[in-house]
């Protein structure tokens, strides 16, 4: 059996003939010197906040040494910086950066650390509607919904004229009991199917389903409640819903219809839309044989089901003929033909809608948000919330901070790369907190820019 030991001190290879040598008595030092930006971007746009006035909070006061603030903050800034599980907060909370971030340098009792660890974000995490013994604190849905877009109407110095909202169903593969377990046979295994409502890079809703629903379930109550709160800000504002050919539903569309929305949605092809463009696809055939190119037509053309849609739409479809096969594609629209032809609305307005998939991947791949893996529905709801905030104020600190900089379209992967994760030495005087950064960083200018940005937001 090998020996356990503890190693103070770790010998590498040798440098222009001097020993080189590692060790763990740096001091009080940090690896997250960048989030203090994330700071900044939280006082400019006031998020955490407001986010956490979502939460009612049923402790004694008196009892407590975290405020629901303090939690709701360490999380939320957690998971923008790669911390993705509870566990982790039992280093985190030792940490002199996040707990400069909390305002909190110093915790109130002795056997505590200056903010929370894993077991107090877990009471967080799993509040119940009303309180018990254990989880005093609650959280309110319909405020936390609200409240993404607020921060998106906010983010406009004046009415937008016209919006883009994007949706889109996505899996979030689940692997114990949790409550909504279902097999989803286009995945292929055990997920939830939560929809998401992007507008450009701006996050307006994340909800959480169970799998075993229709893509388009809930959609049109999403649709509308966000719709309604836009206009209540911007009455005037022109609202174009996008999406693949799991929400063209006629429910949708009708409602679209009424209420003065317009609507571009894919459309599942069939027999008898693809014998509607027969002389359009043998146009692309015999121009791609000739050529060896992929060749396409268009053809724009009113049409209705046999019995699934209350009225005539209007329909473009795209006859292609690629790789010696047909792939004819179909779009159902509101917009009138006299505003748009056929191929610039396929072309450059719906197949924009690709552009999203990029954002659900933030989500979930550099956020986090498929950590769902709380035995309550609810429980995963407020994750994938909390993983959304997290994308909402990395956001803003792109947006605001970071515009014709290296890092503008940078991925949050990437700008917690390069400018959230900085090495620091922090020393803690009468006066001051220093937080002596990396000399080496090779992205200085643009946190420096960022900083200058972010301070004057803040006025």
């Amino acid at each position: 059996m090998p020996t356990q030991c503890n190693q103070d001190s770790f010998g590498f290879a040798r440098a222009e003939g001097r020993a080189v040598v590692a060790s763990f008595d740096g001091g009080t030092m940090t690896s997250d010197a960048g989030a203090l930006l994330l700071g900044a971007a939280d006082r400019a746009i006031g998020l955490v906040d407001r986010f956490a006035a979502c939460f009612s909070d049923r402790r004694h006061a008196e009892l407590i040494e975290h405020e629901v603030a303090t939690l709701v903050r360490q999380r939320v800034f957690g998971i923008a910086l790669g911390y993705e599980d509870l566990n982790d907060h039992d280093e985190l909370r030792h940490d002199p950066v996040m707990a400069a971030l909390a305002g909190k340098l110093r915790a109130r009792r002795k056997d505590c650390a200056p903010v929370a660890g894993k077991s107090t974000l877990n009471r967080l995490e799993l509040s119940k509607p009303e309180p018990t013994r254990y989880h005093k604190i609650s959280h309110d849905p319909a405020a936390i919904e609200r409240l993404f877009v607020e921060l998106f109407v906010e983010a406009h110095a004046a009415a937008a004229e016209r919006i883009v909202l994007d949706l889109d169903a996505t899996d979030d593969p689940i692997h114990g009991d949790q409550e909504g377990r279902f097999f989803h046979g286009y995945y292929d295994g055990y997920c939830y199917l939560p929809l998401y409502i992007f507008c450009g890079r701006h996050l307006l809703a994340a909800k959480l389903r169970p799998s075993n629903i229709d893509g388009a379930a809930g959609a049109l109550e999403e649709v509308e409640r966000i719709v309604t709160q836009i206009r209540e800000r911007w009455p005037e504002v022109s609202i174009l819903l996008r999406a693949d050919s799991g929400f063209a539903r006629d429910a949708l569309m009708a409602w679209c219809e009424v209420n003065r929305v317009d609507y571009l949605f894919g459309l599942a092809r069939n027999e008898r839309l693809v014998g509607e463009i027969g002389s359009e696809l043998a146009e692309a055939e015999e121009e791609s044989r000739a050529n060896g190119r992929p060749a396409r037509r268009f053809k724009d053309f009113d049409w209705s089901t046999l019995d699934s849609w209350s009225r005539v739409r209007r329909v473009v479809a795209k006859a292609e003929w690629t790789h010696g096969d047909a792939n004819p594609r179909f779009v159902v629209t509101s917009l009138q033909r006299d505003a748009l032809d056929a191929r610039t609305l396929y072309e450059d307005i719906y197949c924009a809608r690709g552009d999203m998939e990029n954002r659900i991947k933030e989500c979930q791949l550099d956020l986090f948000a498929d950590r769902t893996s709380a035995a309550t529905m609810r429980a995963n709801q407020l994750r994938l919330w909390l993983a959304s905030m997290a994308y909402v104020l990395l956001q803003s600190l792109r947006r605001i901070a970071l515009h014709a900089t290296r890092l503008a379209t940078a991925t949050c992967g990437t700008i917690r790369l390069k400018l959230l994760k900085i090495g620091a030495l922090v020393t803690t005087s009468v006066r001051r907190v220093k937080i002596a950064m990396a000399s080496g960083c090779p992205y200085r200018s643009e946190f420096a820019t960022a900083y200058t940005r972010l301070t004057a937001a803040a006025r």
